[in-house]
């Protein structure tokens, strides 16, 4: 029979996931409707009329690919803030951010009414975005993992992780709610800004957030250590403790291996993923793609998404018991591999194989993102962690997800979907090499504050 105080902390436990899961899914899916809007909505509304479509699309993936760029900055900062003040603190001023964030885009003005400001502004708000989600992932993974008892850290850390598929599917129930309740002018003029505008859900959570939640038993710990070290110092007289270099200096210059090799780990994820949710619905719904409606894109996506959230936490189960790599490298390869299925399956036009074709992608996708909030957690030390799995994630997204509705706009465009195909198992071959020379982490003490200050 389980004592009173491990039944107190599995409850404190699933407070702190459902909570990171809540948060994280109402973050992505601020996120997400950026890029579902930039595929259907911003080529017209954020640019001149008289543009070629396929220049309007790739002008308004360009928009979509400027969050990707911030991620990084936002990673360095709220690495550093995490890294310093708390995981909490951070997570907090993130999620706020990313609400006034996306509030304000469904408030700005579209270029037929204030011209070159539109799209000019747009950017901004995006790059504010991409601050946003920066800081956010490693703050909400970091709240789970931490928390966690060692033996269930990937599970645990699958619902952080489960937030990006949830948020995908919200963000396309509201733009589906929106497009049924509407006629399609109303829809291009006023409609698409309910989606943006309903994001102030997330700034009630985030005090939430601050008023309910401890920060992670590791950074108390972390705190504890200084604290101690500062009082030894001022009853002896002696010198006050120097503080490390900058967290994100710190974890560079420690980790430099396990920071470029977690961000090899991400490039086949992010490729496939923003080529599912993003580049299928212009594919699949614009008159020189495969012309159906624009309803029937995003009712794919949103069923083929929902595939991907019972695999995150099956892979991130099994990896608590087998180990994460390998579990990751399976599903790089099947990525890698399914890819030369997808666009033949989804050139049919026919619904139900179009469905299968995202699901597939959405499911091995699933099974390197799944354990990935653990495995990344575990490469670094806790003074560092926040910092430097962000640097990790965030460059990842970069190099993978940022330009890859751009790519695959380009390649489609210019030889065809194949050569989509090729990019996606290109991405899944880097990834698989990533996760090799990385070691397994499975089993790893989080609460190493071996170099703190």
């Amino acid at each position: 029979m389980a004592t009173e105080e491990s039944v107190a902390s599995e409850s404190s436990m699933k407070k702190v996931a459902i909570t990171s899961l809540a948060g994280t899914s109402i973050e992505w899916y601020d996120f997400f409707i950026f890029g579902t809007a930039a595929a259907l909505v911003f080529p017209t509304a954020f640019f001149p009329n008289d543009m070629p479509e396929f220049v309007g699309l790739i002008a308004s993936f360009s928009t979509f690919a400027v969050g990707f760029f911030a991620r990084p900055v936002g990673g360095i900062f709220f690495g550093h803030f995490g890294d310093r003040v708390g995981r909490k603190a951070a997570l907090v001023t993130a999620l706020m951010l990313m609400g006034v964030a996306t509030m304000l885009i469904g408030c700005w003005p579209t270029y037929a009414l204030i011209g070159p400001a539109a799209p000019l502004i747009l950017i901004l708000l995006r790059f504010a975005q991409g601050l946003a989600v920066g800081g956010q992932w490693g703050g909400a993974m970091l709240l789970v993992t931490e928390n966690a008892p060692r033996d269930r850290r990937g599970f645990y850390g699958a619902f952080a992780q489960a937030g990006a598929p949830v948020g995908i599917i919200l963000a396309n129930l509201a733009f589906l709610a929106v497009s049924a309740a509407c006629t399609d002018e109303q829809f291009m003029s006023w409609g698409w800004r309910i989606p943006f505008l309903s994001s102030i859900i997330l700034i009630g959570l985030s005090l939430y957030v601050q008023l309910t939640l401890e920060d992670t038993p590791a950074f108390r710990e972390l705190q504890r250590i200084v604290e101690d070290k500062v009082k030894v110092a001022a009853e002896t007289e002696a010198d006050l403790p120097i503080p490390a270099q900058s967290p994100v200096i710190e974890a560079i210059r420690l980790y430099p291996k396990q920071i470029l090799l977690a961000a090899g780990a991400f490039l086949a994820i992010q490729v496939t993923f923003y080529i599912l949710i993003a580049f299928l619905v212009a594919y699949g719904s614009s008159s020189v793609g495969l012309g159906l409606s624009r309803d029937t894109m995003l009712q794919a996506v949103l069923i083929s998404s929902c595939f991907q959230i019972p695999t995150l936490f099956i892979a991130s189960a099994y990896s608590d018991r087998h180990g994460r790599r390998g579990i990751y490298m399976l599903g790089a390869v099947l990525t890698g591999a399914w890819a030369f299925a997808m666009f033949p399956l989804i050139d049919t036009s026919n619904f139900l194989l179009i469905v299968l074709a995202m699901s597939g992608g959405h499911i091995f996708v699933a099974m390197m993102y799944g354990p990935q909030a653990a495995f990344l957690a575990e490469l670094f030390s806790t003074h560092v962690r926040y910092s430097g799995a962000s640097l990790g994630y965030q460059l990842g997204a970069i190099l993978g997800g940022a330009m890859a509705p751009i790519i695959a706009t380009f390649l489609w465009s210019e030889f065809g979907t194949i050569y989509i195909a090729i990019y996606i198992a290109l991405a899944s071959v880097l990834t698989l090499t990533s996760v090799l020379l990385l070691t397994e982490t499975k089993g790893t003490n989080l609460d190493d504050t071996s170099t703190p200050v």
